[in-house]
């Protein structure tokens, strides 16, 4: 499969929007559905483009998935600190799954923390369900860092977030 990772054009928006709402919700990632507040903040990629890069995978003029990349100190970052840069809402067509394109945007973000000036460390935060994510953050050498794993929502203790690093 021929993918391309780039910077996302702002007519793709919508695409990459929903491809990721799709995502959290086909996999059961939200709590409330489609009532999730949540929801709305995946699918504002427009938001997201204006504070992080947004990445797409393509093929053949078809966007196949997304993710953001949040520099050093970005306003995106949730769990960043000095000298490092985050993967935030990774996510891929649920009918594009198993090809690669998963593994490219994270290539592609690891490719861009290195050519960051002073970044040392891509850091990322996912669910505990999402073990077909663990298995690749791991096999591109990414280690769990437990000692950062937190909860977005300190309200709701089922709610907890798995850290893992990769140092550059």
């Amino acid at each position: 499969m021929d993918i391309v990772v780039r910077r996302a054009e702002p007519a793709e928006y919508e695409a990459v929007g929903e491809i990721t709402a799709q995502a959290y919700l086909r996999d059961g990632l939200l709590d409330f559905g489609e009532d999730d507040e949540y929801l709305g903040e995946l699918r504002d990629v427009a938001k997201r483009a204006a504070a992080a890069e947004v990445l797409v995978a393509v093929r053949d003029g078809d966007v196949l998935g997304g993710v953001a990349f949040v520099p050093s100190g970005g306003p995106m970052a949730d769990i960043a600190g000095p000298g490092e840069a985050e993967i935030r809402m990774l996510a891929v067509d649920h009918a594009a799954r198993g090809r690669g394109v998963g593994e490219a945007l994270v290539r592609a973000c690891a490719d861009r923390a290195r050519a960051t000036e002073g970044c040392v460390r891509l850091i990322l935060s996912t669910q505990p369900a999402m073990h077909a994510a663990h298995r690749l953050y791991e096999r591109l050498g990414f280690v769990r860092t437990p000692e950062r794993d937190w909860q977005p929502l300190p309200n709701l203790l089922d709610l907890s977030l798995l850290t893992y690093a990769l140092t550059l």
